[in-house]
């Protein structure tokens, strides 16, 4: 059969294409060994299988609608990205607005865990694989089964650990298909040692032939890493947001002690040093001649992973979905802000908050680490945020500057290289974002379309662009509170990072293929200083060598201290994006003290035409959809999601559900 002769790798990405009813097929258990498991290449197929349904939180993940989420082609006329979990933090809102909720999803992944145990119990009888063939595909199914468990455990807590495939037998009371949840402890436990015994046997590398989207040994210890600070964590701050029932009182949420948080810490610095120092990974251009050259640096490991190899642990690809079972993704075409329109009627989606950019340093270089916020007023009030900016006091002591671009000039080179900001260049284009006008009279204009002239003669646009130039003319603010404000940032910013700047021509949807980076050295870096600083285990003198590294690569020339804000800092600036941010809010058990009827928040440029050359002034405000929401809360139930199905399967509900 021809078919079966493509590779792994392709089969990875793919997940569907030329094999797709190979890949949906049934059960294994009802799947005839001859057609599969007496070729090497068909179990190739079914472990391909197996990756399609890792809960990847990548491009095509929505917290709403589940994983590799797109609508069925009966519902082309209507396309929904993945929307991932940036736009339920301060990172970011979508254009058109979006809430602070928890992910609901409702990820339950025993389909998947079910097929990879039918797998795994295959293996030993298939004779076209060598011994040694047979171990390191064991090893690589364990891995897939512990990050569908550490998926559910972040949502869950407790879960019931099933490890062989279970059987239902007619006219017998199944019982044994009753798996009652572990504590959350217990799960933890599990799935750390379940990653430790994958890295074992697992290879250390492949080839380009034999799959660049294969997880190998240093995957394994990666993902060990990121779950071992996960359940430390919850083991140090789960009483930040305590919760009572029977789930609580049985230990399947919670139950924790501090010994606990020291043991996981320990896993973490473990896991992470062992590919830090083994795995053959470096960061990738670490020295920077300049921080012009710190920005392209930074961007292309985003714009083309593959260039930056060097440093990527493990990374999901795709196929350009086009045409053919929507296997690509939106990125390219959703985030891309207006004025570099392809054509396509989605766009400008990404509203990156300016506590975002606030958070990055500038090039002081004092060996602080500090955060330096945007420059807006002269007598030093950045904590001046008004509700409504069609209300704002244009009077307020506003530092003016004469160009969009100048308030950003000296922030580090990864904003430059994540977040589009208004003024700067994109595709050859000075994106305009701009939202507002002050007249010669003092009468403001702020998120309506409108002209004055200056004292200067000319004409000027309160969006910065004619109306008559549309979409073509400016990028943000416009039509905001009705649809059409859906394409248009509304916070003065737009995403870059994991936006191709090199696709200029039209992207139909489902049509990019950007890899998404899913683990990388950085974030093992990261890992480890935090662990260590934490719990004061490991090496804070290391802890400070790794963020520095990694503030060396972005252009700094300082030292600065492994201190836990110092850590935590470089965590969202370095990882921003990445879709890290919501749950390390989760596992620190702090999203539900930052989100109480809170407001994210956004910079206004605006033209000021008082003086007698034009200047730009920047105003601080609130979201316009969170004002109007009355701000957005996070419960403390919400840290874990409700069990389904307690009706049948018999286990025991979260608390408050």
């Amino acid at each position: 059969m021809k078919k079966l002769t493509i590779s792994l790798s392709i089969l990875a990405v793919v997940a569907l294409g030329s094999c797709k009813k190979y890949l949906d097929v049934q059960p294994l258990d009802r799947v005839p060994a001859d057609q599969l498991l007496l070729d090497p290449n068909g179990v190739k197929v079914l472990l391909a299988n197996l990756y399609s349904r890792m809960p990847v939180e990548d491009f095509k993940y929505n917290p709403g609608q589940g994983f590799n989420y797109h609508r069925t082609t009966s519902q082309s006329n209507y396309v929904e990205p993945g929307f991932g979990t940036t736009y339920f933090t301060d990172e970011a809102t979508l254009s058109q607005g979006s809430g602070v909720g928890p992910v609901g999803e409702g990820y339950w992944g025993y389909d998947g865990i079910r097929q990879t145990n039918q797998l795994l119990e295959q293996i030993p009888s298939v004779t076209t694989l060598t011994e040694a063939q047979k171990t390191a595909l064991k090893g690589e199914c364990r891995f897939i089964r512990a990050y569908m468990y550490f998926q559910m455990a972040k949502r869950y807590g407790g879960l019931p650990i099933i490890e062989k495939s279970l059987v239902y037998e007619p006219g017998t009371d199944n019982a044994d298909l009753f798996i009652p949840r572990s504590t959350e402890k217990q799960t933890w436990d599990w799935i750390l040692s379940e990653l430790e015994e994958a890295s074992k046997t697992m290879q250390p590398s492949y080839t380009a032939a034999e799959g660049p989207y294969r997880a190998t040994k240093w995957a394994a210890l990666a993902l060990k890493s990121r779950a071992a600070l996960f359940a430390a964590s919850l083991a140090k701050y789960w009483s930040r947001a305590p919760l009572v029932g029977d789930a609580v009182t049985q230990k399947l949420v919670g139950g924790f002690t501090s010994s606990d948080a020291d043991a996981y810490y320990q896993q973490c610095i473990d896991a992470s040093t062992s590919v830090i120092t083994n795995s053959g990974k470096a960061l990738y251009r670490p020295t920077p001649a300049n921080r012009a050259e710190a920005v392209t640096n930074y961007q292309t490991i985003f714009q083309n992973p593959t260039a930056a190899d060097v440093e990527v642990i493990f990374k999901k690809g795709y196929v350009d979905g086009s045409t053919t079972f929507l296997q690509g993704h939106n990125n390219d075409l959703y985030y891309n802000p207006s004025q570099t329109n392809t054509g396509n009627i989605y766009f400008g989606r990404s509203s990156p908050t300016v506590e975002l950019v606030d958070l990055y340093e500038d090039y002081t270089d004092n060996g602080v680490g500090a955060s330096v916020p945007l420059v807006t007023r002269t007598d030093g009030n950045e904590n001046d945020f008004v509700g409504d900016p069609r209300n704002v006091d244009v009077n307020k002591p506003f530092r003016q500057y004469d160009n969009t671009t100048d308030i950003f000039a000296n922030k580090d080179a990864r904003m430059h290289a994540s977040i589009i900001t208004p003024g700067s260049r994109w595709k050859n284009v000075t994106i305009v974002m701009q939202g507002g006008m002050i007249k010669q009279d003092g009468s403001k204009v702020v998120y309506t379309n409108d002209f004055a002239l200056g004292k200067d003669g000319k004409t000027y646009w309160s969006f910065g662009a004619s109306s008559n130039s549309g979409s073509s003319g400016y990028s943000g603010f416009f039509g905001i509170g009705g649809n059409s404000a859906n394409n248009y940032p509304i916070s003065g910013f737009s995403q870059k990072k994991f936006v191709q700047e090199s696709v200029t021509v039209p992207a139909p949807y489902f049509s990019s293929t950007l890899d998404f980076i899913d683990m990388r050295l950085a974030e093992m870096y990261l890992n480890y200083a935090e662990a260590a600083v934490e719990s004061g285990k490991g090496s804070t003198a290391t802890a400070a060598q790794y963020i520095n590294a990694l503030r060396r690569r972005a252009g700094h020339t300082d030292n600065i201290p492994a201190t836990l804000a110092n850590v935590l800092k470089e965590r969202r600036v370095e990882l921003a994006f990445e879709y890290h941010r919501y749950w390390d809010l989760v596992r620190r058990r702090e999203m539900h003290t930052k989100y109480v009827t809170a407001r994210r928040t956004v910079l206004i440029p605006m033209i000021d035409l008082r003086p007698a050359t034009p200047k730009y002034i920047f105003v601080r405000a609130n979201n316009f959809y969170d004002e109007v929401a009355g701000g957005r809360t996070f419960l403390q139930r919400d840290y874990y999601r409700p069990i389904p199905g307690v009706a049948t399967n018999k286990l025991v509900q979260n608390p408050e559900f």
